[in-house]
């Protein structure tokens, strides 16, 4: 130990002590025979594990040369540890890439040529004809040492002598994956503390990656190439546990347990690299994708990196696509529960737009090709491109020529509540009341000042009629041929939200039944609305009217997702109206219809017919 202490191989392992008191789990007693090259005398250090040891000189005498032998008298329950296969897994696991050389002792049984007797000797030769017999064999076992730690840590290599292949082929070895990974970056950090690191990502998300009980051995943690735990839930969060890898560290200490390393500080530094590190590493895909579009705006890296050297995979194709449609739902979470790093997940988003409904489009791309006059991101959410382009929201938008980010996640909504602006936009959602595309000027702000005075009364009896399903009632701003639009507050959640909420097992129907206020937002300048505000300035109680506004209130929760609360009734009304529209009374019974009009046979004067057929046939038998 003292000769050691010199050297410079900060590598060294095996040292007596480091895990060596562990084989007393499988052992009733351990026997340790030991000679040093400097020393003409053989030692035996012997105990059975209950506080006492024996050491005495080795009666067999120098049968070792140099170096240690461990004899195990394992326990009952311990056979298991007699299995070759058994000692191979253990070591392929926890020693593959160590330094030293290990070697197991297997027995293998091998066909050899018989060995002839004296007797088989004196035999005369054969005839010609039984040149052709095989020659006889015999099987012999044998007993050979077989390394079984000769893979070499890749890690530890310069990135420019790995070759791809090397690292694709390390990556299906560790992973038992049988395609190549998307993406992969090989660093070595310096500074405050040093580690080295690779990083995959796989071509296809794992089938639990979301599933909180599910058990992720994504990155394999190694203290100076001997392997400690695949199993850190928080060596990276939870919405990066598809990132495959190993991390190797001098720093951190073989001898102390599992839960200890999980509190070390030097882990704690070690996941805050790793975090940065996969960012950067998703962030140059894109950066990819960009270059190979001909585009330069490269995103500014963090000032305050740690020295690196990094090699990373060369990319001659898009790639962030692919990428975005496996684990662009792991980076959505990351914007919920990763406050600290939500600026650079936001420039990783991406959506499809109005522009670009067969593209993905980042936020930082919309606003680069934003009009100068347009104050804000304007986004929709709703469950397919399909059911958005059919919202009436959206016709606006569509006639003024601005783009609209279309969000067809589930979790898009909960990701913008954590998005106050980007670029300095902020971003509005169209379903919410207070869309506006210009701005007001004085002589428009007096005009509407007038309008709402003049339709105050409508209002009211909008309001009257509609009870608590609305909070308020007022004249769009919205440049749209629909009667009506129903809206969210700016608080409140949206039509989009309020059914993934009551979508969901444990959705709380109650709460979201009270935060699910509609605004409703009239279309002064539509006929229906101009008849329905005629019709109740003469008369209050009109009762077309009333089923008019109903009408195309309801129709409006359809159109923008709202749930109808009677069905029946708005059936009824429907009906009613279609009388009214072909000149049919309301209370007009049905029809009594004339069955005489259809010339039919009688069945009562079939049946003699078919029995006096089955009496003759009966006859003929």
């Amino acid at each position: 130990m003292k000769e050691n202490s010199d050297s410079n191989d900060g590598n060294l392992i095996g040292q007596f002590g480091v895990g060596f008191y562990s084989v007393f789990l499988v052992a009733d007693r351990i026997t340790v025979a030991s000679k040093n090259d400097a020393s003409d005398k053989q030692w035996v250090w012997e105990s059975t594990g209950d506080g006492t040891y024996w050491i005495y000189e080795d009666e067999r005498g120098n049968t070792l040369g140099r170096g240690t032998e461990l004899t195990l008298q394992l326990k009952r329950d311990a056979d298991e540890y007699l299995d070759t296969d058994k000692i191979k897994e253990i070591v392929h696991k926890y020693s593959e890439f160590i330094q030293f050389p290990i070697f197991v002792e297997i027995t293998k049984t091998e066909k050899v040529p018989k060995t002839k007797s004296e007797g088989d000797d004196e035999k005369p030769e054969s005839d010609d004809a039984d040149d052709n017999k095989e020659e006889e064999t015999e099987e012999v076992t044998k007993t050979e040492w077989e390394r079984i730690n000769e893979n070499k840590p890749i890690w530890t290599r310069k990135v420019t002598d790995i070759s791809d292949d090397e690292y694709n082929q390390f990556y299906k070895s560790m992973t038992k994956d049988y395609a190549d990974p998307l993406y992969y970056t090989h660093f070595s950090a310096e500074g405050g503390m040093v580690f080295t690191s690779i990083l995959y990502i796989p071509p296809r998300a794992p089938t639990n990656v979301f599933d909180p009980t599910a058990t992720q051995n994504n990155i394999r943690l190694y203290v100076r190439r001997v392997f400690i735990t695949d199993e850190f839930r928080d060596l990276l969060p939870r919405y990066l546990n598809f990132i495959r890898g190993v991390v190797d560290s001098d720093d951190l200490p073989l001898h102390v347990s599992r839960e200890i390393l999980q509190e070390n500080r030097i882990l704690k530094v070690i996941k805050k690299n790793l975090v940065r590190k996969a960012l950067t590493m998703i962030s140059d895909i894109a950066e990819s994708d960009r270059k190979l579009d001909g585009s330069d705006d490269k995103e500014d890296k963090d000032e305050d990196e740690e020295k690196e050297s990094t090699g990373s995979k060369k990319l001659s194709a898009a790639t962030y696509g692919k990428f975005w449609e496996e684990y662009g739902k792991a980076l959505r979470l990351g914007m919920i529960e990763d406050g600290n790093n939500r600026a650079r997940l936001t420039k990783l988003l991406r959506y499809r737009s109005s522009r670009a409904e067969d593209k993905w489009v980042s936020l930082q791309d919309y606003v680069s090709r934003m009009p100068k006059k347009q104050k804000a991101i304007y986004y929709v959410s709703g469950e397919s491109i399909e059911k958005i382009r059919q919202s009436p929201v959206l016709e606006d938008a569509t006639r003024r020529d601005i783009e609209v980010i279309y969000m067809t996640d589930a979790i898009d909504e909960y990701v913008v509540g954590h998005i106050t602006d980007f670029s300095g936009k902020k971003l509005v959602n169209l379903a919410k009341e207070g869309a506006n595309f210009d701005e007001e000027s004085k002589k428009d702000k007096a005009i509407a000042t007038k309008r709402k005075e003049k339709y105050t009364p409508l209002f009211n009896w909008y309001r009257d009629l509609l009870g608590e399903k609305v909070t308020k009632v007022v004249i769009t701003k919205r440049k749209t041929s629909e009667p009506l639009i129903i809206s969210s507050r700016q608080h409140d959640i949206t039509a989009r939200m309020a059914n993934i909420i009551k979508g969901q097992a444990l959705g709380d129907k109650q709460a979201h039944e009270q935060t699910t206020k509609r605004v409703l937002e009239l279309n002064h300048i539509h006929p229906l609305i101009d008849e329905v505000f005629k019709r109740i300035q003469v008369d209050p109680k009109d009762k077309l009217a009333e089923d008019l506004a109903l009408v195309l209130f309801d129709t409006a929760n359809l159109q923008n997702g709202f749930d109808i609360e009677d069905t029946l009734a708005y059936s009824r009304r429907i009906n009613r109206m279609l009388r009214a529209g072909v000149d049919i009374a309301p209370d007009a019974p049905l029809i009594e219809e004339d069955l005489s009009q259809y010339e039919v046979e009688d069945e009562d004067e079939e049946e003699p017919e078919k029995d006096k057929s089955e009496a003759e046939d009966s006859d003929e038998l």
